[in-house]
């Protein structure tokens, strides 16, 4: 069986040193907030372009916090819009209601698969104060269109950069684009902890020091609570298999690069829609995902001829029944793409053996 994702095969590349990494916070006898998680803060932001980077628990509570802090410093409040795209997983999406914000749905561009600038300017109210750009599967939004749309109306831009550790728009490091950036380290990402994590960038002094405290109970020094915060940090351990891991990122996303081209170049079956790189981006393949009428058919012969592929995202948001409110929008683009992608393998280790056999099962579809 060919994997679609094989983390032990990625993290086999870097034993010795994950080893040694563990074996050094063990022997720390420190564990929160010491200096592995300081370490890969600084090293993080200064891959990011961005001033600041502060570790935290996942990825949602990345996003979660950036507008937790917004709130607390004022420039947020309970009601207000946050414009998103409508074919995100569904953290993006949680992470504004659970500051009783209101998400607001955005179709997608079709050959990007992000959110379209074109159809972001006539869902703006008096009450949007905020956009959020999710970078899906791997490549940066037209950060370059919805940044002059966020200062025409004075408008918050977050970036969600969970898929796009390392992606890059006009050669400009994703985290460093607009006003403040979540990622996730979840072990399936570029950048993959070897358990949950999160972190978030930005160059804003303010908002990275509001963060720190919201992180830690709302705290900046112990037993005094400015805030009602959260208890999100990234512990010690995860932060010390990151810093492993941050120094191979370029080497491993150049691999993914290669599948990507790879695929790209042999697939020639007309059934199949292949993904774009949109112009002026890097683009760093966390997933690659194909979009065909046929899906079930050729996920089902795909699995027949040895090889795993996943669906990203099966239902979209708004049709998720945490989200019933929003059940009678229809949105034929999101709706399209959930319907039709499939995710193929896609990691540094693949073979060109595995390659070769995928390519040649999909034409032979």
């Amino acid at each position: 069986m060919i994997k679609f994702l094989d983390l032990k095969a990625i993290n086999d590349q870097y034993q010795e040193e994950l080893i040694e990494a563990s074996k050094r916070v063990i022997e720390s006898g420190w564990y929160i907030l010491g200096t592995e998680v300081e370490t890969f803060e600084k090293s993080f932001a200064s891959y990011c372009d961005s001033k600041y980077a502060i570790g935290v628990a996942s990825g949602l509570d990345a996003l979660i916090l950036i507008f937790r802090a917004y709130k607390e410093m004022g420039i947020l409040a309970d009601g207000d819009e946050v414009i998103v795209p409508a074919n995100t997983y569904i953290a993006s999406i949680l992470a504004i209601s659970e500051n009783n914000l209101a998400p607001i749905i955005v179709e997608p561009d079709i050959n990007s698969y992000n959110i379209d600038p074109k159809k972001i300017e006539e869902k703006i109210t008096a009450k949007t104060k905020a956009i959020l750009a999710v970078y899906l599967y791997g490549q940066s939004a037209n950060m370059t269109a919805i940044n002059q749309i966020a200062k025409k109306y004075n408008l918050k831009v977050i970036e969600d950069a969970a898929q796009a550790h390392g992606a890059t728009h006009f050669s400009k490091k994703v985290g460093s684009l607009g006003d403040a950036c979540g990622f996730s380290f979840y072990p399936g990402k570029n950048l993959g902890a070897l358990g949950d994590g999160g972190a978030i960038t930005t160059d804003d002094e303010n908002l990275a020091t509001t963060i720190r405290a919201l992180r830690n109970y709302g705290s900046h020094k112990k037993y005094e609570n400015q805030y009602r915060g959260l208890n999100s940090r990234l512990d010690e351990m995860q932060a010390a298999m990151l810093s492993v891991k941050l120094k191979y990122l370029d080497i491993s996303n150049a691999k993914r690069a290669q599948v990507a081209k790879a695929y790209l170049t042999g697939i020639k079956n007309h059934k199949i829609i292949l993904p774009q790189i949109m112009p002026n981006n890097q683009h760093v393949w966390h997933l690659f995902v194909i979009k065909t009428s046929e899906r079930e058919k050729l996920q089902t012969y795909l699995s027949k001829n040895g090889i795993q592929s996943m669906i990203h995202y099966p239902i979209p948001p708004h049709k998720q029944e945490a989200y019933k409110e929003f059940k009678s929008l229809h949105l034929p683009i999101t709706e399209s793409i959930h319907d039709e992608v499939l995710s193929l393998p896609m990691h540094e280790c693949l073979s060109d053996k595995d390659l070769t056999t995928i390519i040649k099962v999909i034409n032979d579809f």
